[in-house]
């Protein structure tokens, strides 16, 4: 049988870290819990669990914190957690019977994490797999009876086990004011971190928060190091930023870039409420028909049906 570290960071998680906890804490041998500045009860309940509960000065960047939780472990196996998470009693059982049969050769385990859509999180997926368990220490083997190598790619187990993504409030704030003190450091965004700031602008995203990201989009077009797919995703910002500021000269200049690169759900839409907005309806209509049966969405699954189809029989009976 594996061992197993888990490894947590927080930061005022009362209400639900004793939740998660009591879910999983028995399958563990060692619990490692990493604050980040919590002003609630969080540290009293981790210590309930456990001695070894970090305080970690808070850089605003959650890969420094993962990375000291990580190195505090001594396990065979690092579990990575988040408080909001749960695992109910099947999944529990799953849990116990990965950690008695998990090959030694594996170095890390997959599971699904559930639950995704219903809090406005960045993902389109209501369950998706995603890396959870890792081998603390990574043995390097050669490979291949001639011209041998070392193994690089890790050898990955996709396992049964569903996680609960049980959060108690949304962190688009959170999320959101990350991102600006990334570009307002001098810093680019990443591909990942691009698409993730778009996507969840137009999950969970106000008009504050759109204005706000415009020079983040503003020098993605500027930059001509940056994919076709991430012009896409900054001219659907653009887009939503002109027209909430009234700008209709910028805004069909970002719609109309959009629209001949194949274009997309989400630029359809803002076309539809930009006519909607103006009156003509039958025009809108269209528009919301195309986002839901000409293209595909890119950055908020919802605009590709759910949301067009709404808009679209307002407008019909409008």
């Amino acid at each position: 049988m594996i061992t197993i570290s888990l490894c947590l960071i927080v930061k005022n998680e009362e209400a639900v870290l004793q939740r998660c906890l009591d879910s999983i804490a028995d399958l563990m041998d060692e619990i490692i819990i990493v604050d980040t500045g919590s002003t609630d009860a969080t540290k009293e309940i981790a210590s309930r669990y456990t001695d070894k509960v970090y305080d970690f000065v808070w850089v605003h960047d959650f890969s420094a914190a993962r990375n000291f939780s990580f190195s505090k472990a001594t396990k065979e196996y690092i579990y990575c957690a988040d408080a909001d998470e749960v695992l109910d009693a099947a999944n529990r059982e799953r849990f116990l019977q990965l950690k008695q049969t998990l090959l030694p050769e594996i170095e890390i385990v997959q599971m699904k994490y559930s639950n995704q859509m219903e809090f406005n999180t960045t993902y389109n997926f209501d369950e998706e797999y995603r890396p959870k368990l890792f081998k603390r220490l990574r043995e390097f083997v050669w490979i291949e009876p001639i011209h041998e190598t070392v193994r690089l790619e890790p050898l990955i187990y996709d396992s049964d086990i569903v996680i609960c993504h049980k959060p108690s409030n949304n962190h688009a704030g959170r999320d959101f004011q990350a991102f600006l003190r990334i570009h307002e450091a001098g810093q680019r965004l990443s591909a990942k971190l691009h698409n993730m700031y778009a996507r969840e602008l137009f999950i969970a995203g106000r008009e504050k928060d759109f204005l706000e990201a415009e020079p983040v989009f503003m020098q993605t077009i500027a930059d001509t190091n940056r994919t076709l797919d991430e012009l896409k995703e900054a001219f659907c910002v653009l887009a939503r930023c002109a027209r909430v500021r009234g700008d209709v000269h910028t805004f069909f200049k970002n719609t109309t870039k959009c629209i001949a690169s194949d274009g997309c759900s989400e630029i359809c839409c803002e076309l539809g409420e930009y006519y909607a907005a103006h009156g003509e309806m039958a025009e809108a209509a269209m528009w919301f028909f195309n986002a839901a049966n000409e293209t595909e969405p890119i950055l908020n699954i919802k605009y590709g049906n759910e949301y067009p189809m709404k808009r679209f029989e307002e407008c019909q009976n409008s």
